[in-house]
């Protein structure tokens, strides 16, 4: 009998000494993730300030921002399996399993992690830069590592996937720095091709938005059926580009109504068989 009581005893103070163990050991991991997560806050806060300071490409700021938080956290939590008792080779081993699920479960979205990898590394645009893609035209505001940010000539912020982004047509229009504007206009048969395109040379070099270099032309662009269609062609900044489309448009139509230039209309010559 006191050999069975003994044996009872044992067993109890066993599992007594190993919980206490194993309490002690989780409140230390939670007590360590705490004070790891306020740590990993203070580092990412000290970090942004740095790259606001530094020459770093603003399009890859978010990136390694988000990349250097997550390489915190993933050594932050390896620690605290190592303070709970987790085996290494157990904690890799459900460590391979989490990311297998991961990945099933996120298909879509690593897709467009590996767009936004690719958009930072070739970079065909940069924060800032003016750009057409998948029917939309906007102002580059941010690339995230699953979005890109536009904000349109509306206002409207654009949220764009990454993977919808690399696998279509791309547009930007602010790598050359500027961007020549075609307004089409038409004048009637017979009269001052040369007189009319003087009046619109004129319009271009006073307009302050219309660079000089490179250098306006105007040409004849084409012969049609009831007048002929002359081809205005002023350059401009990014920032300009709709102020010329609109404003010296109209510059041109009022200046070429001045001076007598009235609009083509469908016309038909009909001769009278005798």
């Amino acid at each position: 009998m006191k050999n069975i009581t003994a044996s009872i005893s044992s067993f109890f103070n066993s599992i007594s000494e190993g919980f206490g163990d194993w309490g002690l050991s989780l409140i230390g991991a939670i007590v360590s993730l705490i004070i790891g997560l306020w740590i990993i806050r203070i580092i990412m806060n000290a970090v942004s300030k740095l790259f606001e300071k530094s020459r770093i490409d603003e399009t890859l700021r978010p990136f390694l921002i988000t990349l250097i938080g997550f390489a915190l956290k993933a050594l932050l939590f390896i620690t605290i399996a190592q303070i709970v008792g987790v085996p290494m080779t157990s904690f890799a081993v459900l460590l391979g399993g989490v990311g297998i699920a991961i990945g099933a479960a996120f298909n879509g979205s690593l897709g467009h992690l590996a767009s936004g990898v690719m958009l930072l590394i070739f970079k065909p645009f940069k924060v800032g830069d003016l750009i057409e893609v998948n029917g939309e035209l906007g102002f580059v505001k941010e690339i995230s590592v699953f979005v890109t940010i536009l904000e349109t000539f509306q206002n409207k912020t654009s949220i764009l996937p990454n993977g919808s982004i690399t696998a279509n047509k791309i547009v930007n229009y602010t790598t050359k720095g500027n961007l020549r504007v075609d307004m089409p206009f038409g004048i009637r048969y017979g009269t001052d091709i040369d007189k009319a395109k003087e009046i619109v040379n004129n319009i271009l070099a006073n307009d302050t938005n219309v660079l000089k270099d490179p250098c306006p032309r105007v040409a004849v662009n084409n012969l049609g059926q009831n007048g002929i269609e002359l081809l205005a062609l002023p350059y401009s900044s990014v920032d300009s580009y709709w102020d010329v489309y609109w404003d010296t448009r109209q510059k041109i139509v009022e200046a070429l109504g001045e001076a007598g230039y009235e609009a083509p209309f469908p016309q038909r010559v009909v001769t009278m068989s005798k």
